[in-house]
């Protein structure tokens, strides 16, 4: 199946009198040669379960369907429904499309359990960041994650310690996968174009995931809420007993959070953990 036989989106987009929607944080990639890209960047996908988040018009969609991927696509905007549905039948049934909420859904439950369902995206840009977590702690349905955030929030994912983009998403999103960046995508492959580039993030579960990632949230969210503040000080919103939790991870008092690796913040999560 090649997805240069549909009706083009633009023309699509236009037939039904669509346009984006700002506070849905929708920005349209047409281009068929980027969204294949986005497809290949995930490996061999023929046959195998992916939920897609935001389809919006259906470009990434088609793409994915023309890799020979299985797709669940969960859009909350019932204004482009009319626009996917075509695509179920063009599949032959590879599709199912869902209309709801993204950060609400259970993917485990719209999967009937199928393991290592992958998750591919263009993500809406404001739900981005609260959808990686949600799926981060993801039990064992969740498979490796091929997503487009703003280039900022990328350069964060993949951020190591020292970096300036060093922070909690970092962090957090390392604690279970192996991240890197895979390409950007200019501002001006949208319509309509953001003010900011994309990129791609490539997420596989890593060899040695940690399992706590509450007590992580909680205690990045303290480290890195006052960055500027030695972590002794930067804690106390955490716990009083600051200096004692540094003491037991074996972290120095006058350490910044940015200063912390993977492994120093999962000692400071356990740390805490067994002291509350």
């Amino acid at each position: 199946m090649n997805a240069d036989d549909l009706p083009a989106l633009r023309a699509e987009l236009e037939a039904h009198g669509l346009w984006a929607n700002k506070g849905l944080g929708q920005h349209f990639l047409l281009d068929l040669n980027i969204t294949r890209r986005i497809a290949r960047a995930a490996g061999d996908i023929a046959g195998k379960p992916v939920i897609e988040v935001g389809p919006g018009p259906g470009g990434l969609t088609r793409a994915l369907l023309e890799a020979g991927a299985h797709v669940t696509a969960i859009e909350k905007d019932e204004r482009f429904l009319p626009l996917l549905e075509p695509l179920m039948a063009w599949s032959g049934g590879r599709l199912r499309i869902v209309h709801g909420d993204a950060l609400a859904a259970d993917e485990e439950a719209l999967l009937q359990g199928s393991p290592a369902v992958q998750i591919i995206s263009n993500l809406p840009y404001n739900v981005g960041t609260p959808l990686l977590v949600k799926w981060l702690k993801a039990g064992p349905w969740r498979g490796d994650m091929t997503l487009m955030f703003q280039k900022e929030v990328a350069q964060r994912i993949v951020a190591k310690p020292g970096d300036g983009a060093y922070g909690r998403l970092a962090v957090l999103a390392q604690a279970r996968c192996d991240a890197r960046l895979v390409f950007t995508v200019p501002a001006r492959a949208f319509t309509p174009p953001p003010k900011i580039a994309s990129a791609i993030v490539r997420l596989t579960d890593t060899a040695s995931p940690y399992p706590h990632l509450d007590a992580l949230e909680r205690v990045t969210a303290a480290a890195f809420g006052q960055r500027r503040k030695m972590l002794r000080s930067a804690l106390k919103t955490l716990t009083p007993a600051a200096e004692q939790l540094l003491d037991k991870a074996g972290i120095a008092p006058t350490a910044r959070a940015e200063e912390i690796d993977q492994a120093g913040f999962r000692r400071l999560a356990d740390a805490w953990r067994a002291q509350s």
